[in-house]
């Protein structure tokens, strides 16, 4: 990551959220199998998560396994699964030592009780940590999470918690899956595609999108770095127009 853009708090997004999408095209380039391609891509995402911790970014939000990535080849999947297991005891001691705190989001009750195992150490293992969280969705789909939230607050109606009136914007942020993060304020995909493909459907309500035609295990510094200056040359205006925001701009300065 370039010098000039570490540590310029100001420039920088909190939060950012990545569809990691290429690997099997990478693969096929290649003329190797597809599982080739997902472990390259595990070499692009020890690196992103390098750069964010290097840049003191809040939060990392990666799209690893997807509800609907079940229905790919059986093969695939279990060649997904197993590195997956690897992956996770291989990298979290690492991350660990770097103070990073990591956390899976998405439904894991459908995954072995091994890698269940291994996904609830991680967590445990790294909960104290006061460094980049590392968020990792896992069999996790938009519209699952919305639904999710949807029946928390429902439990908490009907035990006379909460009533219906007190369920507002605030109430069903935090009843949903990174309700403890900020809202991500980039989102990159890689590999071409201009799609969301039902992650964080409700999240990334006010996130700049930023779209790579670079496949992701080649997805360098070099291209964190390119992200980052495009996100530092949007005007975000939730709302309001372009000149207020350069009015309020100006009134901080001064």
């Amino acid at each position: 990551m370039s010098d000039d853009l570490t540590g310029s708090a100001q420039s920088l997004p909190r939060h950012i959220a990545v569809v990691m999408d290429g690997n099997g095209r990478w693969a096929n380039k290649r003329y190797l199998p597809r599982v080739a391609g997902h472990k390259a891509g595990v070499n692009a995402t020890r690196r992103i998560v390098e750069n964010c911790a290097k840049a003191e970014i809040e939060a990392l939000t990666i799209f690893a396994f997807s509800s609907e990535n079940w229905n790919r080849p059986v093969e695939e999947v279990s060649s997904l699964m197993a590195l997956f297991i690897t992956t996770i005891s291989a990298e979290v001691k690492k991350l660990n030592k770097k103070n990073v705190c990591v956390s899976f989001i998405g439904d894991r009750s459908r995954f072995s009780d091994k890698l269940q195992d291994s996904i609830n150490e991680s967590e445990r293992l790294t909960k104290d940590n006061t460094g980049l969280h590392l968020n990792i969705a896992a069999n996790y789909g938009g519209r699952w999470d919305v639904v999710n939230a949807c029946k928390k607050l429902l439990v908490q109606v009907e035990n006379d918690e909460i009533s219906v009136q007190d369920i507002d914007e605030g109430s069903f942020s935090a009843s949903m899956s990174l309700g403890d993060c900020p809202p991500p304020d980039l989102f990159i995909r890689t590999g071409g595609e201009q799609r969301i493909s039902n992650f964080l459907i409700w999240q990334l309500a006010y996130t700049e999108l930023y779209f790579v035609d670079t496949l992701w295990p080649d997805f360098s510094d070099e291209d964190f770095d390119t992200a980052l200056q495009w996100f530092a040359g949007r005007q975000r205006r939730f709302g309001k127009t372009g000149q207020q925001i350069t009015t309020e701009l100006v009134q901080e300065k001064n």
